[in-house]
């Protein structure tokens, strides 16, 4: 079964197992990149020449951009797809990872992280692809997996992080996030297919089916209508 086709009934389809463990890589890597930051503070505070409390913007910068771009990136997937929109997400993140590691000052470093902090919003978009492939009473178990790889990318940070941190430098903590980012963008590209127009008419099923229950003169006039429909059909 193509990914693209939403999964019926109760089953779990192949397809959206796949697409779970797509997106749990990419919840582990955007964890692992930002854990692994934690021990390379003092590095950072050093090389750059800067106050400690100028090192608070790396995080804050990545937080404030994450925080405006999720509900824009989630209007553009609405109109664009969010495939597409998810991709070019993705681009910003790898491009964000590759300036950090090769930056020299605190400015190239913010701009690199403003970058990262877009590729944050792409969260909303997973979610709403996993909802289109699980079924609905099985929903959150997709959901959840993703969920839960926050905190397994988070170990993997501190532990990897600090270990490339003590014998190299922070800078290859950045370099080894390059290949996975780019390969991860080349496996949504190949394996990952949704059919946006899916989802609208079931929204507006939803929305129309709401007004009906919530006004019971539309409803009985759209039960007046349905008999009509069917009446004519079997004439």
């Amino acid at each position: 079964m193509n990914s693209s086709t939403p999964s019926s009934g109760k089953a779990i389809t192949v397809s959206a197992w796949k697409v779970v463990a797509i997106l749990s890589s990419i919840a582990t890597m955007v964890m692992y990149a930002e854990t692994m930051l934690v021990p390379a503070i003092p590095d950072l505070i050093k090389d750059f020449n800067i106050p400690y409390s100028t090192s608070s913007w790396i995080l804050t910068t990545y937080l404030i951009t994450a925080a405006v771009m999720t509900p824009i990136a989630g209007k553009l997937a609405d109109i664009y797809g969010k495939k597409k929109i998810l991709l070019i997400i993705m681009i910003f993140y790898t491009v964000g990872v590759s300036i950090a590691g090769f930056s020299t000052n605190i400015e190239f470093m913010l701009i690199a992280r403003g970058f990262q902090g877009v590729g944050l919003s792409m969260f909303p978009i997973a979610f709403s692809i996993v909802r289109a492939q699980f079924p609905r009473q099985k929903m959150a178990i997709g959901q959840g997996i993703i969920t839960s790889m926050y905190g397994g990318g988070a170990v993997i940070g501190l532990l990897v992080g600090g270990i490339i941190i003590q014998h190299y430098s922070w800078h290859f903590t950045f370099f080894t996030l390059i290949p996975i980012a780019i390969a991860l963008l080349f496996v949504i590209w190949r394996f990952i297919h949704v059919e946006e127009g899916l989802e609208q008419p079931r929204k507006q099923q939803r929305e129309q089916k709401q007004q009906r229950e919530t006004d019971p003169i539309k409803e009985k006039k759209f039960s007046i209508y349905r008999k009509r429909e069917n009446n004519i059909e079997k004439q």
